[in-house]
């Protein structure tokens, strides 16, 4: 089902299976176990991750350069959803579900606003420092 409907029903459905399995999840908990490890930073390092989010594919990178983050980079699935074509001038998966979409209305073109949407595009995100030491949490503004 690779249209709109499509991505709205396996989002309902992924919901119903995370919602059955969390019962089980919650049971693994160990009241008063640790939640936080103290560790220290090493001199120089680079790794990387790559996940499956509910969005899409996501990736982090990350290199560590005289004990502080030297570089850092995220990819989002809305960079891979929304982005422009590759070199192949291969269309992303939004532009490919946008050509040949039917607009009663082209003053009011919610079909397009509904397949957008269906995509669940993920523009602004928030990073959450906490201090377990001094039990603050802080704001970071880039500009």
């Amino acid at each position: 089902m690779y249209s709109t409907i499509g991505r709205i029903a396996a989002r309902a459905l992924e919901t119903q299976v995370i919602a059955g399995a969390m019962g089980n999840w919650l049971n693994q908990l160990q009241p008063g176990g640790s939640v936080y490890q103290s560790w220290s930073m090493t001199a120089s390092a680079s790794g990387y991750g790559l996940n499956e989010a509910p969005r899409g594919a996501v990736g982090h990178w990350l290199q560590i350069q005289n004990g502080a983050i030297g570089n850092y980079q995220l990819v989002v699935p809305s960079t891979w959803n929304f982005g422009p074509r590759c070199s192949a001038d291969k269309p992303r998966p939004v532009e490919s579900a946008l050509v040949g979409s039917p607009v009663v209305d082209p003053k009011r073109p919610v079909e397009i606003l509904r397949t957008i949407h269906s995509f669940d595009p993920c523009i602004a995100c928030a990073v959450h420092v906490i201090d377990p030491q001094e039990d603050r949490t802080y704001t970071i503004r880039v500009v």
